[in-house]
């Protein structure tokens, strides 16, 4: 059967060659066009039919076999070893709504799948260099992109059948595979369950921290909404947060923000969703038991996971929105 197989080789393309061979291996292997005792075409076969160098080739299956999906066999030749993909799950930061989204994602993912999880923390040179370094070792790479003129060229190098953009649909090409929250209507139509609950503060504050890499489109959709319901508001920074006052409510992107909130609230004698009120962004497990509830807007990071893994576990295309709602507690 990997006799069949065709190679492209790109000699113009910035990935190494023997990247290539690896590459469309285990993707063959990835799309069961391979399977397990499959043999794999010779070395002199792949150097007479594409003018490789038999270094190339020994290179390409030598990685293979570090990986653990091609084994060799003296005097027969190389065969697959097993159906393992290998996956790359690369994160912006580990928070507690990331751990949700991560257990999700490996306990739906199918057994014979390994993931490998790496971190960029919205630093550009670390995006690269991760995503680089990753070409070719992968059958499929989920990926949380962020805000930077260059991360949808470093995203191209990818083969956009192998590759979930997750959490932030970003200005990417309309037919690649998203699993996606929506930062500006979606949030917005979020608000707008809160209405009622809202209305009943002379003022509401987002307060968005001059550190955070949250989307600000966000931003955009709070002012709309608020001038659209008549809402009296204020969008400020952390430096500007330095009390809570009686009648108002608070929003914000940031757990840091929410601590404080609530050290300023003990401090004044104010509680929470009585004369002072907090709207949380992002969901976690904690959040429903401090001080008595957090009211949080978030989407579903359990649902976001499991729609990864599926993304994985069945190679077909998906595009999909989490939607983003309102859990009520007794913060607001």
């Amino acid at each position: 059967m990997a006799f069949n197989l065709q190679f492209t080789i790109n000699q113009n393309s910035t990935m190494p060659i023997y990247r290539q061979l690896v590459q469309t291996i285990n993707q063959a292997i990835a799309k069961s066009q391979l399977n397990t005792g499959d043999a794999l075409p010779s070395v002199n076969h792949l150097c007479s039919n594409y003018n490789l160098s038999r270094d190339t080739v020994f290179k390409a299956y030598s990685v293979l076999k570090e990986e653990g999906s091609v084994e060799s066999v003296p005097n027969k030749g190389y065969f697959v070893a097993n159906e393992t993909r290998k996956v790359l799950l690369l994160i912006d930061t580990f928070k507690a709504y990331k751990e949700v989204l991560y257990h999700s994602f490996i306990d739906s993912i199918q057994e014979n799948t390994i993931v490998d999880v790496q971190f960029h923390h919205y630093h550009f040179d670390n995006f690269k260099t991760i995503i680089n370094n990753a070409l070719g070792k992968y059958t499929k790479y989920v990926v949380m992109p962020f805000k930077h003129e260059d991360v949808n060229a470093t995203l191209s190098k990818i083969n956009p059948k192998n590759l979930l953009i997750l959490d932030w649909n970003t200005e990417f090409e309309s037919d690649y595979n998203s699993v996606f929250q929506d930062f500006g209507q979606g949030f917005s139509d979020a608000l707008q369950q809160a209405l009622s609950k809202l209305k009943k503060y002379q003022k509401v504050n987002f307060i968005y921290p001059t550190y955070t890499n949250h989307p600000e489109e966000s931003k955009l959709y709070f002012k709309k909404f608020c001038e659209e319901n008549n809402i009296p508001f204020a969008i400020k920074t952390e430096k500007d947060f330095n009390t809570v006052n009686t009648g108002e409510a608070y929003l914000s992107v940031s757990d840091r923000i929410l601590g404080k909130f609530l050290a300023y609230c003990k401090a004044k004698g104010l509680e929470p969703g009585t004369n002072v009120g907090f709207l949380s962004y992002n969901e976690t497990p904690m959040k429903q038991f401090i001080h008595k509830g957090i009211t949080v807007v978030s989407t579903d990071f359990e649902a976001m996971g499991k729609s990864a893994a599926e993304f994985v576990n069945t190679n077909q295309p998906i595009q999909r929105k989490i939607p983003t709602t309102i859990h009520f507690r007794n913060s607001l």
